[in-house]
């Protein structure tokens, strides 16, 4: 008879053991999951805040390649008046400026947006 007490009694513990175990697993599982929605929030925030960005960013590249692709415009021009041999270099590494700034934006705009 002692035996079978000391073994409802063994019993009896391992079920308290296990059921506060689960109960604590719970509780830190719904904590992660509680705090992972306060992350994923700040994380759209931010989202969100680096897309304003890019609309005035490729803005502002097409305004510099505009300037860039004037001035050197003229310099190739004025090249080409004096007779200068190296007219063709000028000019090829002109245009390549004017296009990789074109490019340049157009790719960082498919790659964030």
């Amino acid at each position: 008879m002692k035996k079978t007490i000391k073994n409802l009694k063994n019993k009896y513990l391992i079920f308290k053991c296990r059921l506060m175990v689960a109960l604590l697993a719970g509780l830190l599982g719904g904590l992660r999951a509680a705090a992972a929605g306060n992350g994923l929030s700040g994380i759209n925030e931010a989202t969100s805040l680096v897309t304003g960005y890019f609309d005035p960013g490729t803005k502002l590249i097409y305004a510099i390649g505009a300037v860039v692709g004037l001035i050197g415009g003229v310099k190739v021009y004025s090249k080409w008046s004096s007779g200068d041999p190296d007219t063709t270099k000028t000019a090829a590494s002109w245009f390549g400026a004017c296009i990789f700034l074109i490019v340049a934006a157009s790719i960082l705009r498919s790659f964030f947006l």
